[in-house]
């Protein structure tokens, strides 16, 4: 092996740095190693867009696709009404079909389907879905069936519905007797007597005339948490997983949308589901909105994160209709009069998250099952905006209103879509003029740009706006999520944690993929309808957000290597509510590093500690196709005030140290 030849301290040093009020509180002195520096104890959490079927055939349960027959051309070049539905004539069955407008459920949900059954022959006339990419059910469980009907000819229609395979029944065949010529909603359960990956619904009229049909939907009734119109369950829980401190949504570039009318309007995805206003997806797909803004605040209670909803900053896309390929000049903003209207969302968004339920838009919430309220303390205004004239006046604009009636809650601005150039600098500035309270950076680069940026908060100025990592990801060759780009990630967050008291929030970016269905890689967690398939950015994620601190430490750890900016990277920080001490160290390198540890002064600890490592081969992926290579590996080991840590090559470690008065028992840890 290479002898080292030289002795470098650890790249940590102790900063004199001013940090807010509220942190102050929490510094503590110690001996050696120098005294701790309160960080942001929500450092690390999720960024949830509606990208790459994130939500429709993704996180959102529902098993149908385009349920309520408002798919368009808008949405993709070859789609319609129909889409992902069949029409059946079985057994010598007879009839038509059309789509219709004139007497929808709700004006907001205008299509329908009229089913004309001439001749019932065998088994009726009626629909197939085959969901996203087959259905998929489990023997033995229940799927709650729901339909809205209206008679249109004199006779009741009896309609069945079963869900089948190419070879046959899979469930038992449910009777729903439609009784009514106004819109009524009907329920059905549907029990699986086998497992399938690719069945698909059946619904059949089996009497002659005419039935109206809309808004039909299939959810498994265990999803998580076993919430209704809820979310997938293997999915959601993996996200949980995480737990993660706060989560954004529902996007990113969703969010302003591609031109003003494909803007995101909060108040169009909730209420009933018969009753939200769908829209094209600007990623070039359809959002059925079924997951709205209840669902996200209620996900976010459910996993104990802090919901952070991002809302449009009164401005479009400055890539909206394309024009990302002539220097983006389609960013449009809302006219004065429009804004008014606009900024009234933006505190109504508020008064529902936060209002009692006796206000106007708190009422509404609690009409959904949420009489308390959600908590909200922060809200993102605008997204990787290009800082024009047009956007500074309508950002300051709602930014003005909203501070002044809610100074309780934190705005985020945005500094433009990258990490520097003319937007960056443009947004700061602004930032430092509208004294925003924090504000939203975003970078997508090549695992070399994070290791060579190690340091770019080290001298960022304390008493400005504080940051937002919304959006980051290492890009390996081909995008893939190798462990070497993992290991960039990690060795990048080691940084934020150094500077936690500048940098408050961060989260990787996108969250999800469904194979087959991408318009971006790579995401942190892929997924098809039976496979959940974590990356191995998703476990160094995990390490992290699994083991958040509110104080940082320096000079605890140090290593003797040639190249410290390059190979290693480590942080030391504790948690004061458990007073767990917990030190990451990455190794990029291609040999053992030695890794010198000083708990000198941080109290009295236990002995035995757990450590859990990630490593193997840089150039390692996981992926649904194979098993995953590379998980996380978890032990036990003894360590002392001071003590060396062999660390693997191309690794991340992560070492847990509880404290004698904690009273924890230190046990090693599952996958």
């Amino acid at each position: 092996m290479k002898r080292l030849t030289c002795f470098l301290v650890c790249i940590f040093v102790c900063m004199g740095v001013v940090v807010q009020a509220q942190m102050d509180q929490q510094l503590v002195k110690t001996k050696s190693p120098s005294a701790a520096k309160a960080i942001s104890p929500n450092l690390f959490g999720i960024f949830f867009e509606d990208i790459n079927y994130a939500a429709d055939g993704g996180l959102y349960a529902e098993l149908i696709q385009n349920r309520s027959f408002e798919y368009s051309a808008s949405d993709k070049r070859d789609w319609n009404s129909l889409t992902a539905w069949q029409f059946t004539k079985e057994g010598f069955s007879y009839g038509t079909i059309s789509v219709e407008t004139s007497s929808p459920v709700h004006s907001n949900n205008p299509h329908y389907v009229v089913l004309n059954i001439e001749e019932t022959g065998r088994d009726g006339v009626g629909l197939n879905n085959t969901g996203f990419d087959g259905i998929v059910i489990k023997a033995g469980e229940q799927y709650n069936f729901s339909l809205f009907a209206k008679q249109l000819t004199a006779n009741a229609i009896p309609v069945t519905v079963q869900l089948r395979s190419k070879k046959g029944n899979l469930t038992n065949e449910a009777t729903i007797n439609t009784d009514s010529k106004d819109w009524k909603k009907y329920t059905a359960t549907l029990t699986a007597t086998q497992s399938d990956d690719s069945a698909m619904l059946v619904i059949v009229a089996k009497a002659t005339g005419k039935i109206a049909l809309d808004m039909l939907s299939l959810f498994p009734q265990k999803t998580f948490k076993d919430r209704s119109n809820g979310l997938r369950a293997d999915l959601a829980q993996t996200i949980a997983d995480l737990q993660p401190k706060f989560m954004r949504f529902p996007g990113g570039c969703l969010v302003h949308g591609d031109g003003l009318g494909n803007m995101y309007q909060w108040k169009n995805t909730i209420g009933p589901l018969e009753q939200r206003i769908e829209q094209r997806n600007i990623w070039s797909y359809h959002q059925s909105v079924g997951l709205g803004y209840f669902e996200y605040f209620q996900f976010c209670e459910d996993i104990g994160a802090k919901p952070l909803p991002v809302v449009a900053a009164g401005v479009s896309c400055q890539n909206s209709g394309g024009t990302w390929r002539i220097g983006g000049t389609g960013q449009k903003g809302l006219s004065e009069a429009e804004m008014k209207v606009y900024i009234q969302d933006v505190l109504d968004l508020i008064e529902w998250a936060n209002g009692a339920s006796t206000t106007t838009w708190g009422a509404k919430r609690a009409a959904a099952g949420h009489p308390e309220p959600f908590h909200l303390q922060y809200i993102g205004i605008g997204n990787e905006d290009k800082i024009t004239p047009v956007f500074k006046e309508r950002f300051k604009m709602i930014y003005e209103v909203v501070h002044a009636k809610h100074p309780e809650i934190t705005i985020i601005g945005t500094t433009g879509p990258f990490h520097s150039g003319e937007d960056y600098d443009l947004g700061w500035n602004f930032a430092n003029e509208v004294k925003v309270d924090m504000v939203d950076e975003h970078y997508y680069e090549k695992p070399e740009w994070f290791i060579n940026n190690l340091k770019r908060y080290d001298n960022y100025a304390r008493a400005a706006s504080k940051v937002y990592v919304g959006e980051y990801a290492a890009h390996d060759v081909k995008r893939r999520n190798t462990l070497r780009s993992a290991l960039a990630e990690a060795l990048y967050m080691t940084s934020l944690e150094r500077n936690g008291d500048v940098v408050l929030f961060a989260s990787y970016a996108p969250l999800l993929g469904r194979k087959g269905h991408t318009q971006w890689n790579p995401n942190l967690i892929y997924f098809t309808g039976t496979q959940i398939c974590p990356t191995i950015n998703y476990y160094a994620q995990k390490l992290f957000t699994n083991n958040e601190g509110d104080l940082y430490y320096p000079n605890v750890i140090t290593a003797n290597v040639a190249d410290t900016a390059k190979t290693f990277a480590a942080s030391c920080v504790k948690d004061s509510k458990t007073g767990d001490v917990i030190l990451k160290i990455v190794n990029r390198d291609s040999i053992n590093l030695s890794a010198k540890i000083n708990l000198s002064g941080l109290g009295a600890l236990n002995t035995n500690a757990v450590v859990t490592l990630l490593s193997g081969d840089p150039d390692a992926e996981n992926s649904c196709e194979s098993t995953q290579n590379i998980t996380p590996k978890t032990s036990n080991i003894t360590v002392n005030k001071s003590f060396t840590y062999q660390a693997p090559p191309s690794s991340l470690t992560v070492i847990r140290i509880h404290t004698k008065s904690s009273g924890k028992k230190v046990n090693v840890g599952k996958k």
